[in-house]
């Protein structure tokens, strides 16, 4: 084996080491969880238990899609507004360029803010 293989293996194994010691955890966590379960379909384990009222009707409740597409607009906003902190930090060593492209990368979500306002996507009723 040569030197490079060897400082290969020496850099990269402990992160297959690490790899597969993650897989083995969730697949016997997982295997460790089908063991101990329950297994009966008692109509009593599918009840309330001491916290409301007994359920009447069927669980399955259809949500309205503006509950969701509410969320999706938040999680993009918010997600898309975590690198304006990145680009803060490194704001002089980026010079003119990098203010440039944040402002292109201000304006597409202007523009998607906008979008969804007039589909209505933010009203709540």
């Amino acid at each position: 084996m040569s030197s490079e293989s060897a400082e290969f293996l020496r850099q990269f194994g402990q992160i297959g080491i690490f790899l597969a010691f993650g897989l083995f955890f969730a697949l016997f966590s997982l295997f460790l969880a089908f063991l101990v379960r329950m297994r009966g379909n008692d109509p009593i384990f599918r009840t309330t238990y001491e916290c409301g009222p007994e359920a009447v009707g069927s669980p399955f409740v259809q949500l309205n899609i503006r509950f969701y597409l509410f969320a999706m607009l938040f999680v993009l906003f918010d997600v898309e507004t975590l690198f304006i902190y990145p680009w803060a930090v490194a704001y002089k060593s980026l010079g003119i360029i990098g203010f440039v492209e944040m402002l292109a990368f201000i304006a597409v979500l202007g523009l998607g803010l906008v979008y969804a306002w007039r589909k209505g996507a933010l009203q709540w009723e």
